[in-house]
């Protein structure tokens, strides 16, 4: 007995190894072939009939579907990236395909579409990306390769670090890194921003106070070094630390014993210190304000991260990293970014560092409704066409503080003197930005 034209249809698109279904101009399935059961989880009976949303569930469906796009304009989609949710709940990277389905009169009635299984290209991926990361830190520069390897073996002692580097390099993801993988990474790790609050505060936050050691102190309270206990502690920003709060900070650097404020009687400390700073203690030793036998125990063990303008071969992986961790956040299924906008960032020598790139990706991401980032996406300063903060002419041999100052005070202007904008732009945070302009003398207009 002869085949019937729909029992070849279908025994032809069973021996495919991409997933085909089609749809009805109702966009209910009404062919499903083995392997998109396969790929999906879903057997063909309980498809068909259902809407083509209820059997994928993917991001795209709600408002960005291809192949309604599809159905709506007759542009075909080719090998898009999306990700798809299986009859168990995970999620599934698949490259989509989509045409028009026509009867033999040229007229619409569905629509078809073609996906085929990403799961071992993605695993690929993964593992060549996991070649180029280490604790969540991205890179193949090798002077950052270098500083991956100095953690390991910095991570298995005791001895205290400093990181070094500019604002936005990545120094609490370092910070985390040594701790995660020393012999303490069960204890607390406890971050302190040493840049972010008055003497009197930090001192009370950093060691504690008892009952009655200042007005409105009405009951003991332990500090970070108590939280941090069997731990360790992070102290960012150690640079702006005043000479008198130092003196504390030296002793429990190194005695290993701190008192909260209103006690006598020093309290042992259990803590591995990691500190971090932009700024240069050797030359704030020399001014007076920072202290060198501080200078001499902080610095035991110390790191100096690139600026991401001198490792630019790491922005085409960090913009990609950014750009999934966003999709995962926002609901989104933004396949990367376009090569204009790569050609930007690379042209681009990202003053804010990575924290900036991440700020802006971020930005992006959120606007972008497409499958690509395009220039449209980027912030006012980076878009072509849009002039760029207008720095001031520099000095013939200008210093870096110089070149800082007149960075900080070409961007606020721009802004017109929005403090939160310029912080954003930059990639630092307001109260850092703030203090920075405290020390340049840098005031805003009346």
């Amino acid at each position: 007995m002869p085949l019937t034209p729909e029992k070849q249809t279908r025994i032809i698109l069973d021996s495919i190894a991409d997933g085909v279904f089609t749809v009805d101009k109702d966009w209910k399935i009404t062919s499903f072939n083995h392997a998109a059961e396969k790929i999906t989880g879903i057997p063909r009976e309980q498809a068909l009939g259902r809407h083509c949303w209820d059997v994928f569930r993917a991001g795209i469906c709600e408002n960005r579907c291809s192949l309604r796009r599809t159905m709506e304009t007759g542009t075909q989609i080719i090998n898009q990236a999306i990700f798809i949710v299986n009859s168990s709940g995970e999620r599934v990277p698949v490259s989509i395909s989509t045409a028009l389905l026509k009867d033999e009169k040229g007229e619409v009635i569905g629509g078809v579409e073609t996906f085929r299984d990403l799961s071992v290209v993605e695993a690929l991926r993964k593992e060549l990306e996991g070649r180029h990361s280490f604790a969540d830190i991205i890179s193949k520069n090798p002077t950052m390769r270098r500083l991956f390897r100095m953690i390991e073996q910095v991570a298995e002692t005791d001895a205290t670090v400093l990181l070094t580097g500019e604002s936005g390099t990545g120094k609490e993801l370092f910070a985390r890194a040594i701790h995660s993988l020393s012999g303490r990474r069960k204890g607390p790790l406890i971050t302190v921003n040493c840049g972010a609050l008055p003497d009197s505060l930090l001192e009370s936050e950093l060691f504690g106070h008892r009952a009655g050691a200042f007005t409105g102190a009405s009951k003991d309270r332990p500090g970070r070094v108590t939280a941090a206990e069997g731990g360790t502690l992070f102290l960012d920003e150690i640079g702006d630390v005043s000479p008198r709060l130092q003196i504390s900070l030296l002793r429990l650097l190194q005695e290993k014993t701190y008192e909260p404020l209103g006690q006598t009687k020093p309290l042992k400390a259990d803590v591995r210190i990691v500190a971090a700073t932009n700024r240069d203690l050797q030359t704030l030793v020399r001014r007076g304000t920072f202290r060198e036998d501080l200078y001499y125990r902080v610095n035991v063990v110390k790191l100096d991260l690139p600026p991401l303008r001198d490792r630019k071969e790491d922005i085409p992986l960090l913009a990609e990293h950014f750009v999934r961790k966003y999709n995962r956040l926002n609901g989104k299924e933004i396949r990367g970014i376009s090569p204009e906008v790569l050609s930007i960032l690379m042209s681009y020598d990202f003053p804010g560092n990575v924290r900036e790139l991440q700020n802006l990706i971020e930005y992006a991401s959120v606007i972008c409704t497409e499958d690509l980032i395009g220039p449209r996406h980027l912030p006012d300063y980076l878009r072509p066409g849009v002039p760029r903060p207008r720095i001031r002419e520099a000095a013939p041999t200008p210093s870096l503080r110089d070149m800082e100052r007149d960075l900080i005070l070409g961007i606020l202007e721009k802004n017109a003197w929005s403090r939160k904008d310029t912080a954003q732009q930059l990639g630092i945070h307001p109260s850092t930005l703030w203090r920075k302009m405290k020390r340049y003398r840098i005031s805003s207009p009346s």
